[in-house]
C-alpha cells in the first residue's frame, strides 16, 4: 500500500486499449524508493504499467503520483539512430564538436550548457558497459541486439532521472554483459523498477512487486524470498481448500440425514394421527411443535452448508489455477540420422541431423544471429539469394562487402552454415517476422492459409491468445504474447518445419511458459538449432552438441 516513502503511487488505475479491451482495471499499489522487481505472467500488464508510470500512456481513470521525473528504457531502437541519440547526448555532443571546429554560433553554446565533457563522460560509460571505443558515433544497426540493449541502459544511467524503469534489460545479453548490468543495478542511485524474468537480476532487488489479476502486491525481499513465501501461501491455500471441501461434504451429509430424520418423524406423526392414539388437541399441539422444530433444524442445517460453501469459495479464490500454454509441435517426419544442416568453419564442420538439439553460444557481436540468418536465407548476400524468398542457401559470413553487419569488427571469414532442407522454421530474437499492423488472427491466417478462422482461433487459444486479443494489432501485444503468436505461426506451417532455428527463445517469457517450451522441444521429432544466453534453459533442453562462435571460429564445447 502507498506509504510516505513511495516513489510511485497508483490509486485505482484503469487502462483500456483503443478497441475497448481492458489492460488494467482498478490497480492500486505503490513502488518504494529503492530497487523493485516487477513480476507477473505474460499479458498481465507489466509493460503497460511501466508505460503509464513513464507517461507514454494515459490511464482512462484513477490517479498516478510520481515523486520525480521518469526515464523508461527503450525496447525498440531505430537502426538508423546513432548511439549518441540513444544516450540522449547527441545535441550537446554535436555542439561541442562544432565549437571545437570553429563554429561559434550561440545556439551551440546553448546546446552545450555546462556539459563540456559530454564526449568523455559518454565514452567512459560505454566502455564500462563493454562497448567499443568508437560506439558513440556508430549506428544502432551496426550493433548486435545485446550491444544495443547495453547502450540503451547506459543512456538511462547517464540521464540519471530520479525514477528509472527497465523492461527486460538483460534480454539478448551474453554472460559478461549480464554481469555488467548486474553491477550497474547494484550501484544504481534513485528509484529503479525492473520488469524481468531473469531470476539472477531479480535477486538484486530490495522488493518484489507482483501484478496478478489486476492486483499489485509488494513483498519485502528479492525474488527467491517472494517465491518461497508464495509457495508456502499456496500450500496453505490448497490445504484450506481441501479442508473446506471436506466440510461442505460433511455439512451436506448432515443436512440430508437431518431431512431423513424429519421425514421419519413426520411419517410417525401422521400414522399416530390416523390411529388417534391421543386426543385431537394434543395431537395438533405436537404437530405444530414438530413443524416449528423441523423448520428450525432445516434453517440451521442449510445455514451450516451455506457457510461451508462460502468458506470453500473463499479458499478456492486463494488457490491459483493459472492457464498454461499448450504447445504441440507437429511431427515433421524426419528420419533419425538424416542430414538437415551443416555448420562450421575452415577448420572443421558439424552436421545437424534429425532429431538432434544443437546449441550455439558466444559473446554479443560474435555473429551468431548473422550466422542463423544466413542459414535460413534471410541475410542479404547469401550467394545471391533474396531474403524475401525464404529459401535457404549455403552462405559464408564475411566482414567485408555488402554484409556490413554488427560482426564487422571481427574476422568472420571462416564461419559458415549450409541447409540441406527448405523446411526451416526461424524465430528471430526480435520476433520481427510479424505484421505489426495486422491482428494475430490475420498473421496466423497467412501462415496457415488452408485453415478456417474457427480452427485458427482454437489454435491461438492454446497459446493463450483468445477473445478480442486475436483482433487487436500485433503492436499492442506484450512481448510474451508476440512470442507466442510467432511460435504459433512457426509451428502451424504446412508442411511443418524439419529444422527449428530459435534465436534467444526465452526472451520475454514468464517462467511457466519457458517450462512449456522445454516440454514441447523435448517431444519435437525434428532438429533444433538454438542460440541462447540462458544457461538454465540450455541445460534443460539437453543439447547433443554445444558450439561456441568467437572471433569467427567455431569450437565444440564440453
Amino acid at each position: 500500500m502507498p506509504t510516505s516513502t513511495s516513489a510511485v503511487t497508483l490509486d485505482r488505475i484503469t487502462f483500456t486499449w483503443p478497441d475497448g479491451t481492458p489492460a488494467l482495471t482498478d490497480v492500486t499499489g505503490a513502488f518504494g524508493a529503492g530497487r523493485t522487481g516487477l513480476i507477473g505472467r505474460n499479458g498481465s500488464g507489466k509493460s503497460t504499467l511501466l508505460a503509464l508510470i513513464a507517461g507514454t500512456q494515459t490511464p482512462a481513470s484513477g490517479t498516478l503520483v510520481r515523486t520525480g521525473t521518469v526515464d523508461l528504457l527503450r525496447q525498440r531502437l531505430d537502426a538508423t539512430e546513432r548511439v549518441a541519440d540513444v544516450l540522449g547526448v547527441s545535441g550537446a555532443l554535436d555542439a561541442v564538436r562544432a565549437i571545437a571546429a570553429g563554429n561559434v554560433d550561440q545556439r551551440h553554446f546553448d546546446a552545450v550548457g555546462d556539459d563540456w565533457d559530454v564526449e568523455a563522460r559518454s565514452t567512459i560509460a560505454l566502455a564500462e558497459a563493454g562497448l567499443p571505443h568508437d560506439a558513440l558515433d556508430r549506428h544502432v544497426g551496426d550493433l548486435s541486439g545485446g550491444e544495443a540493449m547495453l547502450a540503451a541502459i547506459v543512456g538511462v544511467r547517464l540521464r540519471a532521472h530520479p525514477i528509472a524503469l527497465l523492461d527486460e534489460p538483460t534480454n539478448n545479453l551474453d554472460r559478461d554483459a549480464r554481469a555488467r548490468v548486474y553491477d550497474l543495478v547494484r550501484a544504481w542511485r534513485g528509484t529503479l523498477i525492473v520488469v524481468s524474468h531473469d531470476t539472477q537480476l531479480l535477486e538484486l532487488m530490495d522488493e518484489t512487486a507482483e501484478l496478478y489479476a489486476d492486483t499489485l502486491a509488494t513483498f519485502g525481499g528479492p525474488y527467491s524470498a517472494w517465491r518461497e513465501a508464495m509457495e508456502t501461501e499456496q500450500a496453505a491455500a490448497r490445504q484450506a481448500e481441501s479442508a473446506a471441501r471436506q466440510l461442505v461434504r460433511r455439512e451436506k451429509r448432515d443436512r440430508i440425514h437431518q431431512e431423513q430424520v424429519l421425514a421419519t418423524r413426520a411419517a410417525m406423526g401422521r400414522k399416530a394421527a390416523i390411529e388417534k392414539r391421543e386426543p385431537k388437541i394434543i395431537m395438533g399441539g405436537k404437530k405444530r411443535a414438530a413443524q416449528v422444530s423441523a423448520g428450525r433444524l432445516r434453517v440451521e442445517a442449510s445455514g451450516k452448508e451455506a457457510s461451508a460453501r462460502a468458506a470453500l469459495d473463499a479458499a478456492e479464490r486463494r488457490v491459483r489455477d493459472d492457464e498454461s500454454v499448450h504447445i504441440d509441435l507437429p511431427d515433421p517426419g524426419v528420419a533419425a540420422g538424416r542430414r538437415i544442416a551443416t555448420i562450421g568453419d575452415d577448420e572443421r564442420s558439424w552436421v545437424i541431423q534429425g532429431p538432434e538439439r544443437v546449441a550455439l553460444i558466444g559473446p554479443n557481436g560474435a555473429g551468431k544471429t548473422t550466422l542463423l540468418e544466413r542459414l535460413v536465407g534471410r541475410a542479404a548476400g547469401a550467394e545471391g539469394e533474396s531474403p524475401a524468398s525464404g529459401v535457404p542457401k549455403a552462405g559464408r559470413i564475411d566482414s567485408s562487402g555488402p554484409d556490413d553487419t554488427p560482426t564487422g569488427r571481427f574476422s568472420l571469414l571462416s564461419a559458415r552454415a549450409e541447409a540441406h532442407t527448405d523446411r526451416i522454421g526461424y524465430l528471430s530474437q526480435r520476433v520481427d517476422g510479424l505484421d505489426d499492423g495486422a491482428s494475430p488472427l490475420e498473421n496466423l491466417r497467412r501462415a496457415a492459409p488452408g485453415i478456417g478462422d474457427v480452427e485458427l482461433r482454437n489454435r491461438l487459444a492454446r497459446f493463450l491468445l483468445r477473445g478480442d486479443t486475436v483482433l487487436r494489432p500485433v503492436r499492442a501485444l506484450s512481448g510474451g504474447e508476440r512470442f507466442r503468436l510467432a511460435l504459433a505461426c512457426l509451428v502451424m506451417a504446412d508442411p511443418p518445419p524439419q529444422l527449428l532455428v530459435l534465436d534467444e527463445p526465452t526472451n520475454n517469457l514468464d517462467l511457466d511458459t519457458v517450462d512449456q517450451v522445454v516440454e514441447a522441444l523435448a517431444a519435437y521429432r525434428g532438429a533444433v538449432l538454438v542460440v541462447s544466453h540462458d544457461d538454465g534453459f540450455l541445460r534443460r533442453i539437453v543439447p547433443d552438441l554445444v558450439l561456441e562462435l568467437r572471433e569467427g571460429a567455431l569450437t565444440e564445447v564440453g
